[in-house]
């Protein structure tokens, strides 16, 4: 994805990270490209914060941040170390993307605060939501188990069909 602000950290070289936040029935994707490694993250709903711990061997750090506004968004408040910090925030109807530019290699906490939380959601997200988060015994998804007997379908199909060829040949 490319976004519309410009030149893209992703167009260089960069770590992408997709952090997987389970909050409120709901699976959201946070993608981050950087020249930092982000090693843990921790989503906290009742305060409407994300905090990502980063670790760089760089002095000079620059990424970017794609958030979904379902999860987490209106008037962000950033702080880095527990400093205020100021990055750079675009967004659309769908998500906030928000570049990162800071000094310090080794350990850093970022931390970002936003005014709403599971806001837009409609009632078909809802639904699929739920659809997606049905369970088989196993661990398997219901979309995996779908996959699977797709698969034995065609491999019974094929199978029927050569042997009618043998038969047919007899």
């Amino acid at each position: 994805m490319i976004p519309v602000y410009g030149q893209s950290l992703s167009d260089a070289t960069g770590l992408v990270n997709r952090l997987d936040i389970q909050t409120g029935g709901h699976t959201f994707e946070v993608k981050t490209v950087a020249n930092f490694d982000i090693y843990d993250f921790d989503f906290d709903s009742s305060e409407k914060k994300l905090t990502l711990y980063i670790t760089s061997s760089l002095e000079n750090n620059l990424g970017e941040l794609i958030i979904p506004l379902n999860l987490l968004g209106g008037n962000f408040t950033f702080y880095l170390n527990d400093q205020e910090f100021l990055p750079k925030i675009n967004h659309n109807e769908k998500i906030s993307f928000i570049t990162l530019n800071f000094i310090g290699s080794g350990n850093n906490t970022f931390e970002i605060f936003g005014t709403t939380y599971l806001d837009g959601l409609t009632e078909k997200d809802e639904i699929e939501q739920k659809e997606s988060q049905i369970s088989l015994q196993n661990g398997e998804t219901l979309g995996d188990s779908f996959g699977w007997l797709a698969l034995v379908g065609f491999f019974a199909v094929v199978a029927a069909f050569i042997i009618i060829k043998m038969k047919k040949r007899k």
